[in-house]
């Protein structure tokens, strides 16, 4: 199985690129493309940038046959592989080796403004990339070297899971039209029904005499009977009195002896 390094994959190709031999730089100051002959290139013909791991390649080829002329390997961008001019977007320096490890710098320039914009880009993205693999990678040692947390359970170690048992809500009492609640009716209670219409607040009591008198209280119906006749049992219809419950058998009257004082209830 191939390593990674071996697949080179293809960054940018420019079907159209010049070659110039440049000055040595006597100071410090950044490269003009003005000092070199614009007019007449040393070489012209095709760039094709590679990538193979984390490295790139500027490679410059024939147009024909795709013999190479030239190589520069670039490590990192913007560097020394790669160096922009000061007066100019179009033309580059870039430092070129041979097999023997020989460097040499000279100036590439392109005649639209485009290809030098492509050539920028692609080895700005590539670098990116590498920057972000790399940042990756201290991340997952960083985090292989630290302390692991262990959450496997121990030897004998049991959890417990209560499901469904919350707490339950309280539902909402109904609302009436004042925004005060309406309590609810009793749970289980019966409520009495109303006095039949039948009954009165008032007894009649039946005379001997065939005629009915009204009494305001059960003691003065008592006093009445008393005074009208002392020895007679009074006799009713079961069926129309009202104090049906209260008669009593002719046996269970007391005595003329014991009802001899019956007048003082009167003054009573």
């Amino acid at each position: 199985m191939a390593a990674e390094g071996d697949y080179e994959s293809v960054l940018c190709v420019k079907a159209e690129v010049n070659v110039y031999r440049i000055p040595p730089r006597a100071s410090n100051r950044a490269y003009r493309a003005a000092d070199w002959k614009l007019d007449c290139p040393d070489w012209s013909g095709r760039m094709r940038i590679t990538a193979r791991a984390k490295m790139a390649f500027i490679k410059l080829e024939d147009k024909v046959s795709g013999e190479l002329f030239a190589q520069a390997p670039v490590q990192e961008y913007p560097g020394v592989a790669v160096e922009t001019v000061s007066d100019s977007s179009r033309y580059f320096v870039l430092r070129i080796r041979d097999d023997n490890g020989r460097s040499a710098f000279i100036g590439v320039g392109f005649a639209d403004r485009g290809d030098a914009f492509d050539f920028n880009v692609a080895l700005q993205d590539h670098f990116k990339w590498v920057k972000q693999e790399n940042e990756l990678k201290k991340s997952a040692q960083l985090r292989d070297s630290g302390p692991k947390l262990d959450l496997g359970f121990k030897e004998g170690q049991t959890i417990t899971l209560n499901i469904g048992q919350g707490k339950k809500r309280d539902k909402p009492r109904p609302h009436g039209p004042g925004g005060l609640g309406v309590l609810p009716p009793p749970s289980g209670g019966k409520i009495a029904p109303p006095p039949s219409s039948g009954l009165s607040s008032h007894n009649t009591i039946p005379q001997t005499g065939g005629t009915a008198t009204v009494s305001p209280h059960p003691s003065a119906c008592l006093l009445q009977l008393d005074s009208t006749n002392s020895n007679s049992v009074f006799q009713s219809n079961p069926s129309s009195d009202l104090w049906g419950d209260f008669t009593a058998p002719a046996s269970s009257v007391p005595p003329p002896s014991r009802l001899q004082n019956s007048t003082n209830w009167i003054q009573f």
